[in-house]
């Protein structure tokens, strides 16, 4: 198992746990817009020390940005397993072409 499968299997228990007990139990019993809210902030974040330059805050803030990711995902019962087979669906095929098959609106 992968450290992201490992951390995607810890909050996906988490939606179970005591608030009281877990940063991620207590995210997640805020509802789905308060984590997705949450990943926006990372995300911003992750931009701005990419902007910066610096390597290790950046690295540090792809972290949170995951995290929140996974986090904001379980909220709206949407696995790492189910982005992993998305993403094999996609696997070969050119980012124009997959782009141009979305549905519009």
């Amino acid at each position: 198992m992968t450290p992201l499968q490992r951390l995607s299997a810890t909050i996906q228990s988490r939606k179970t746990a005591d608030p009281d007990s877990s940063w991620t139990a207590k995210l997640l019993a805020k509802g789905p817009e308060k984590c997705a809210e949450k990943f926006g902030e990372e995300a911003i974040e992750a931009i701005i020390e990419a902007v910066k330059g610096d390597r290790d805050r950046l690295t540090s803030e792809a972290a949170d940005v995951m995290f929140h990711l996974l986090v904001m995902l379980a909220a709206r019962d949407i696995t790492l397993a189910d982005v992993e087979a998305e993403l094999a669906r996609r696997d070969g095929v050119s980012g124009l072409t997959e782009k141009a098959a979305r549905p519009k609106g």
